[in-house]
């Protein structure tokens, strides 16, 4: 009878996901993972190149996801305001949707990136993630003056310094490993406290 390979895949990912979570990238090792998956460091390099290939497994796909999200969240938001939709629609969809549509239900993959990624090129996920929305953000700010609306104009190190408290706040319960009812209990009160502050700069009334 022949092999269910992906069965056999699936076996070895959820190894290496253990070893990783449990030790971090640094101090796993392909032998361990090995162990857990019943199988030879030989049979290993057949699925993946090595220790590097292995951590690009867990967390590309989310980190795709995250990317995909991000950039249909910006289309819809240009679209609405072309659309010259009411201010309290425009905010409708925020950053706390993607952490419960998807980053919640990757949790562990998740975890890798924040917690276990030191000596990967993944070590600096959240400093890069600011970096990239910071950017988005001002040109939705010079978009949203364009059409009309009265967005605030703000530093680059004075945004660098809130998108880094808000994306660190909204990430801070996942990382603490706090069960979906907490979760969505803390998320609530950071939508909440940031979310006046953001719409304010962005000139929306609420």
């Amino acid at each position: 009878m022949p092999r269910d390979k992906s069965l056999s895949h699936e076996k070895v990912k959820k190894a290496i996901r253990e070893e990783f979570l449990e030790k971090g990238f640094e101090a796993a090792s392909i032998r361990s993972i090995g162990a857990r998956a019943g199988m030879t460091s030989a049979g290993l390099y057949r699925h993946f190149a090595d220790k590097e290939d292995m951590f690009d497994a867990m967390v590309e796909p989310l980190i795709k996801e995250i990317k995909a999200w991000t950039k249909r969240h910006i289309g819809r938001k240009h679209q609405l305001m072309d659309n010259k939709t009411k201010d309290e629609e425009v905010f409708g969809e925020t950053f706390i949707d993607l952490v419960k549509d998807v980053i919640l239900p990757s949790r562990d993959e998740f975890k890798l990136l924040m917690t276990c990624s030191s000596g990967t090129k993944y070590e600096n996920f959240i400093h890069d993630f600011v970096i990239d929305n910071q950017k988005a953000f001002l040109d939705a700010i010079k978009f949203m003056k364009k059409k009309g609306y009265p967005a605030v104009d703000i530093g680059e190190e004075e945004l660098h310094m809130l998108l880094s408290a808000y994306t660190t706040a909204c990430f801070e319960p996942i990382i603490h490993d706090y069960d979906d009812k907490k979760i969505e209990k803390y998320l609530n009160t950071v939508q909440e406290f940031f979310m006046p502050g953001w719409m304010r700069i962005m000139g929306i009334n609420n």
